[in-house]
């Protein structure tokens, strides 16, 4: 039974392949690089090449090669022709006998009937076409992985960012990216499936990140989006990644769009507590010596709230040292002044003077006494000092 399916095989398959073949390929979709070619069979239901057998090329079929396309004709040895410009061609070196080439009927049908024979009723042949994409593949996404360090030049820091964008192929090379990127036995390839591109990505992140460093001397991060070229040449250019696509697959990377790069959480943090110190410091430029002082005192007792230093003494230091008090003495300027021309002069006090300095009257002047208790009542309103803390100062300053 098994040599009567066999001669019936043979005899079938040699007849039904005596049909000359169309050869061509379905549509690319965006991301295809590799598309399997096709038997056109039948037209708006008419044609009778349905029943060939696959990888047997007939002499005398046609492959139709669309524009921007390689045609690949393989056989049991590899590649045995390219086709690279687009046209209709008659394909006849060393396809299947078919009497409807003229390769006669002893040839064609009996030679293949026994020869077919001998093997099951299956024929000898192995023939395959492939078409590559060359025109430029767009729209493939990339994104960091795990966050990049920049040296940004305006903050003097390393900061953590993120990036993503897209980038374009082109293969250039078709033949380099048969034999040395597609798998063997493979006429499908897409960079949409994510075995195909996972190498192509990890070489681009690291060629991309190579490429950002060599930016930081010159550019802050906000003005890395506008150098595109430049981060696309640095990637092309790197030698050991992504620069060696060419080389190495027949891949070129011809263009690259960032979309985005921002800082991480953490980095953004860093950020914004620089520009509030700056405008904390730059509110004050070029204002009088008085409204530093004050400036200055408000960062000093915001620093002992922050660090728990609860100890009234110290917060007046930070008060006394903003005003002008001598921490020493906890005298104003005008006191101080006072003391000293009181010294000077040598005096002895009289008993109606001891009398008045025992008695608890200010020596602080209108001016002063008013400055001093504005900036308590802007730590009161802070939230730094307490009801009672603001009243127990404000009677001292008023000699109550």
């Amino acid at each position: 039974m098994a040599l009567i399916r066999a001669f019936t095989g043979a005899l079938g398959g040699t007849f039904a392949d005596q049909w000359l073949d169309i050869i061509t390929v379905d549509r690319f979709d965006e991301h295809a690089a590799l598309m399997p070619g096709v038997y056109q069979e039948t037209n708006r239901g008419r044609g009778s090449n349905t029943r060939h057998s696959d990888a047997v090329i007939s002499n005398g079929s046609r492959i139709y090669v669309p524009e921007n396309t390689a045609a690949f004709i393989f056989d049991q040895s590899g590649i045995e022709n390219i086709i690279t410009e687009a046209g209709g061609y008659e394909y006849r070196t060393g396809g299947t006998d078919s009497v409807f080439a003229g390769d006669g009927i002893g040839k064609s049908i009996f030679g293949q009937i026994g020869e077919r024979f001998k093997y099951g009723g299956e024929p000898v042949a192995n023939k395959r076409v492939a078409f590559v994409n060359l025109r430029e593949i767009r729209g493939l996404k990339f994104g960091t992985p795990a966050p990049l360090m920049y040296h940004d030049r305006f903050y003097d820091t390393d900061l953590d960012i993120r990036a993503c964008g897209m980038m374009s192929l082109r293969i250039t090379n078709p033949t380099a990216f048969i034999r040395q990127f597609v798998p063997p036995n493979v006429d499908y390839i897409s960079f949409d499936d994510p075995k195909t591109k996972s190498q192509l990505l990890s070489e681009f992140m690291q060629s991309f990140s190579v490429a950002l460093n060599s930016l930081s001397n010159e550019y802050r991060i906000s003005e890395l989006p506008s150098q595109a070229n430049a981060i696309a040449q640095a990637i092309a250019a790197d030698e050991g990644n992504a620069g060696t696509w060419e080389s190495r697959f027949g891949i070129h990377l011809a263009g690259i769009g960032i979309e985005s790069i921002e800082f991480t959480p953490e980095s953004r943090e860093l950020v914004k507590q620089y520009s509030a110190n700056r405008m904390n410091v730059a509110a004050y430029e070029n204002v009088s010596q008085q409204a530093s002082n004050i400036a200055a005192q408000q960062k000093i007792a915001q620093g002992v709230q922050e660090s728990g230093f609860g100890d009234m003494g110290g917060m007046m230091l930070g008060v006394g040292f903003a005003q002008g008090v001598n921490p020493m003495t906890g005298a104003m300027p005008g006191q101080q002044v006072a003391q000293q021309a009181a010294v000077a002069g040598a005096a002895p006090a009289s008993q109606p003077e001891a009398s008045q300095a025992s008695s608890g009257q200010p020596a602080m002047s209108l001016s002063e006494q008013m400055d001093a208790l504005k900036s308590l009542k802007e730590l009161l309103d802070a939230g730094i000092l307490t009801q009672e803390e603001f009243n127990l100062k404000k009677r001292q300053i008023l000699g109550l």
